[in-house]
């Protein structure tokens, strides 16, 4: 069994894949989604002045019953000097919430980043708007 966070909480756009499940109470699970949606949103590819929440790179966040925190995340394009580096950011500040015992970080170029992924925050912030 396992729970997924819904990192589409916020805002509605083709963000995350969500599923459900029973083991970790409702008020936990929505304590630890906002954690975990406040620390992605330190995390920025250093080429971008946005976040990589609001970029739409974060495709599904999943919270096992073991609460092992599974991010399955892209990157702008697979070319992106900083691909090495990213998924370790993107562990490092999931690491330590409260309720989460390890983290592992997938990264994956299916289905392809495209800009309609992105917050209108961003696109306003990227003058797609």
């Amino acid at each position: 069994m396992r729970d997924v966070i819904d990192v589409t909480a916020e805002v509605e756009r083709p963000q995350a894949e969500v599923a459900g499940g029973d083991a970790i109470s409702e008020s936990e699970m929505a304590r630890i989604t906002a954690d975990v949606i406040k620390a992605l949103k330190t995390v920025y590819d250093p080429e971008i002045p946005v976040d990589i929440f609001e970029l739409g790179l974060i495709y599904k966040v999943d919270l096992s019953d073991a609460r092992v925190l599974t991010v399955d995340m892209t990157l702008t394009a697979p070319g992106c000097p900083v691909a090495g580096e990213m998924p370790g950011w993107v562990e490092g500040a999931l690491t330590g919430i409260e309720g989460v015992e390890e983290v592992k970080v997938n990264m994956t170029f299916e289905p392809p980043w495209t800009a309609e992924r992105m917050s209108d925050e961003a696109k306003l912030e990227l003058g797609y708007l």
